[in-house]
């Protein structure tokens, strides 16, 4: 939940983003679940997208400040 809340993704976002249900996310977040080699490779990938995005957006508007 801590990952999914620093991007300020909702469960359904995130699971959107994931191609699951929103119930899976929930799942995992209650620890009833553990999530899959295959979604934690793209929990990987979507953390590197998401961070890069922020980055660029960040330079972005300090670059606008110049």
């Amino acid at each position: 939940m801590a990952w999914r809340k620093r991007h300020r993704l909702t469960q359904k976002e995130l699971a959107n983003l994931l191609g699951v249900r929103n119930l899976a996310v929930y799942r995992w977040e209650c620890g009833m679940r553990s999530i899959s080699p295959y979604l934690h490779l793209a929990l990987e990938a979507l953390e590197n997208r998401l961070t890069k995005e922020a980055e660029h957006k960040e330079e972005k508007d300090h670059g606008d400040l110049s």
